[in-house]
């Protein structure tokens, strides 16, 4: 005889001994979830496999999976479906001896059948299983309670259930299989191939490089600005349906810079005659100028008729040093070796959804060095869709992300008359929302990164928003942050409370109702009591502003 071995393998099959169908209903706090697609289970004496009733009928929408349980060898075998033409298999031959149980001496009927009881703890969660001897087989919804003979059903923490409505003789021989006919990936691999596929993941950046150099110079695909602290990619979106979450996802390191920095992710409107894309290409001052009477001119930050600034996905802030700067050593201090951000845009999808766009980052500093990044976007579809905004309309951005090509700095708070904006609603706007993000930097100790300053928003002259915006949690990501100064206090530099950021994390936004909003001109108004220059010193605020409605 021909030795067939695992490899070749074209699948594996349940016994021609008397098997059985079970189906199983999921119900949560006495209610029966609807709608569901139902568990199936086929077993026998020799093999179980768990299917649900849209993968027989082949109406399961990908990603899917089925497992199947070999008890003459005790293996677990589960298979992926991650496309059309996409599948994955692994193979576990332990899972089900670390199996532990303590077995109880309740009996309950179930369809009929007298049930043994048996109780688990995993991951804190309290699960009991009933289960029979009485059809001389085993098999269970799930790779739980396998051996212990047929579970009937599965209680979770007293409230969610799993339990058999319906169990059938199958009259045909003929074998269920399951084909295994490819080479089988570890465990924690087809876990995370199966996870990855149950979302769309799409590519920014790797491993980029944002540095304050000549050399920085552009390729086919990323465009660099700024002497290379600025990097831009075109990215095609698909269509994303109504309710889909969708997350911004950055990785950051010290490529040799040793300062805490302000970094931006952000999309560029092109909808009108004028963008920012053409400021970066022709210089920063090109854009349109905003002048408040202060005696400084601000370019790019306010919309007008023929422009819109920046949409900011994130604002995030990297720590003092991270990986580059690893080699510091201070006792029981074991530093992180990158820092991750991420943040939900899901409120933004409509200024990008189904549409090619420019997405950009920076970080502002000068050093030849600099950071290290990797980002990408995941969309995550979602079974109910939320209320999602329709409208995004960019109003101000003072993040002066050409700051290393001559952009101005965010100062012109310290004028009475602060940012105003005047914009133009073609149509009435429901439920609107204004998306504010706000930091205060500069000026040192006495300066408003480290003095906390009241923010005022004003909508058609009245006031409709006031914060004081303060993080005092910075301690919390010491370990981010290996080249921060320690003094004498004993406190370290990225210790220190902020205006509303911290050494090695994102800021998140405030979202202010606006009501409802008709249809022509509006003016908004921000200001701030920014605190005067002392010598070389000064203080800035970076303030960005989305009107959201439907």
């Amino acid at each position: 005889m021909q030795k067939i071995t695992f490899f070749c393998l074209i699948a594996l099959q349940l016994a021609t001994a008397q098997s059985y169908k079970i189906t199983y209903q999921k119900a949560s706090n006495g209610k029966v979830i609807e709608p569901q697609d139902l568990t199936l289970v086929f077993t026998d004496k020799n093999a179980t496999l768990i299917t649900t009733a849209s993968i027989l009928d082949r109406k399961a929408a990908f990603p899917f999976e089925e497992t199947w349980v070999n008890h003459t060898q005790q293996k677990i075998y589960q298979k992926g479906y991650l496309g059309e033409k996409r599948t994955a298999l692994t193979v576990d031959s332990i899972a089900l001896a670390k199996q532990t149980f303590e077995l109880l001496p309740e009996t309950k009927t179930i369809l009929g059948y007298p049930c043994k009881k048996a109780k688990t703890i995993i991951n804190s969660n309290t699960l009991e299983l009933w289960y029979t001897d009485a059809l001389g087989v085993k098999g269970s919804p799930s790779t739980l309670g396998q051996n212990l003979g047929l579970v009937l059903e599965i209680g979770r923490n007293g409230n969610f259930y799993t339990t058999a409505i319906k169990i059938e003789k199958q009259k045909s021989k003929s074998p269920i299989t399951l084909d295994i006919a490819q080479k089988p990936l570890d465990l924690l691999s087809y876990r995370d191939m199966l996870w990855k596929s149950r979302f769309t993941t799409i590519p920014i950046f790797k491993d980029q490089i944002l540095n304050f150099s000549d050399t920085s110079i552009s390729n086919d695909s990323i465009f660099r600005f700024a002497n290379g602290t600025i990097a831009v990619r075109k990215i095609k979106f698909p269509e994303i349906k109504t309710g889909s979450q969708v997350f911004l996802d950055l990785v950051e390191q010290s490529n040799g810079d040793a300062y805490d920095r302000t970094g931006s992710v952000f999309i560029i409107p092109m909808d009108k005659k004028q963008s920012f894309w053409d400021g970066l290409q022709q210089g920063a001052n090109t854009l349109p100028i905003y002048e408040n009477g202060n005696g400084k001119k601000y370019q790019g930050i306010v919309a007008t008729d023929q422009f819109q600034p920046l949409i900011e996905l994130i604002r995030f802030f990297t720590p003092f040093g991270i990986q580059k700067y690893n080699h510091i050593e201070l006792k029981d201090k074991t530093w992180h070796t990158q820092v991750p951000y991420r943040q939900d845009i899901s409120e933004l999808v409509s200024a990008y959804s189904g549409k090619e766009v420019y997405v950009g980052t920076f970080i502002g500093n000068y050093d030849k060095g600099g950071h290290k990044i990797s980002m990408n976007i995941t969309i995550h579809p979602e079974e109910e869709a939320p209320n999602r905004h329709g409208v995004v309309i960019p109003l101000f951005n003072t993040v002066n992300i050409m700051e290393m090509a001559g952009q101005e700095y965010g100062t012109l708070f310290n004028h009475e008359k602060g940012l105003v904006v005047e914009f133009t609603l073609e149509k009435d706007l429901t439920t609107a929302r204004l998306r504010y993000l706000t930091t205060g930097h500069g000026g040192w100790e006495n300066g408003d990164e480290f003095v906390p300053k009241k923010n005022t928003i004003l909508l058609d002259g009245k006031e409709v928003f006031q914060v004081t915006p303060w993080r005092e949690d910075c301690g919390s990501y010491r370990l981010f942050n290996p080249a921060s100064g320690n003094f004498n206090n004993g406190l370290s530099s990225s210790d220190y409370s902020r205006s509303n950021w911290c050494p090695g994390m994102v800021t998140y936004p405030y979202y202010i109702d606006l009501g409802n909003l008709k249809a022509g001109k509006h003016t908004l108004q921000v200001i701030i009591p920014q605190g005067a220059p002392e010598g070389n010193s000064f203080s800035a605020w970076n303030v960005s502003g989305v009107l959201l409605g439907k």
